[in-house]
């Protein structure tokens, strides 16, 4: 399995950190243990001092495919979720500061959650998909996959260009505005079209 994500797929958050607006899919990968388990605690990670959520839709692959043509990638995902990139801020900084690539802050174990998986169609593909994000119960993020500046099918005809797709994949498909730093004790939930697909605390 291979966790792919987009980052700055969303214009107000790429202006909330001061990056420049992509012109095509920012892609980068997590490895399969960066994957939390569905029973397992959230701990703060004992390297960063800034650790910050990001709510994104995942999508999760079910045909293996390679050079996808956009007008068909609808046939190659048939769930979607929302999950959390858990990002460490200050190592991410420190890192893009260097130039160098932002693993150790991004892809460490445990740091990717996802909630129970919806049924995916093509028509749901094009609909408004509304997503939240309550820290301790306030809502902190508020995302609608429209406001995505590459839309899904685009996002996995271009990262098919480059990446065979496998069945179980899944495909965190970037956050819009609202990231923020959480600390030991906080809650989070997501809502998928106002239903709760996660809870997490940080521990």
């Amino acid at each position: 399995m291979k966790i792919f994500c987009i980052g700055r797929n969303y214009v107000e958050h790429a202006k909330e950190l001061g990056n420049a607006v992509p012109s095509e899919p920012v892609i980068f990968m997590k490895p399969k243990n960066a994957l939390l388990g569905s029973r397992a605690p959230f701990y703060y990670p004992a390297f960063s001092n800034e650790l910050h959520y990001e709510a994104e839709l995942v999508l999760s692959v079910s045909k293996n495919g390679k050079y996808i043509p956009q007008k068909h990638a609808y046939k190659y995902v048939n769930q979607i979720t929302l999950g959390i990139d858990f990002t460490a801020r200050d190592i991410q900084n420190e890192l893009k500061a260097k130039g160098l690539p932002w693993e150790k802050a991004k892809a460490w174990d445990n740091s990717a959650v996802i909630g129970k998986w919806q049924p995916l169609t093509a028509d749901t593909l094009k609909s408004n998909i509304n997503f939240t994000l309550e820290k301790n119960e306030e809502k902190v993020q508020d995302g609608n996959s429209t406001d995505m500046i590459f839309p899904f099918d685009a996002l996995i005809a271009n990262i098919s260009e480059y990446f065979s797709l496998n069945i179980g994949d899944l495909i965190f498909t970037g956050t819009p505005a609202g990231t923020g730093e959480c600390s030991v004790g906080d809650i989070l939930k997501g809502f998928l079209n106002n239903e709760k697909m996660f809870e997490v605390e940080i521990k």
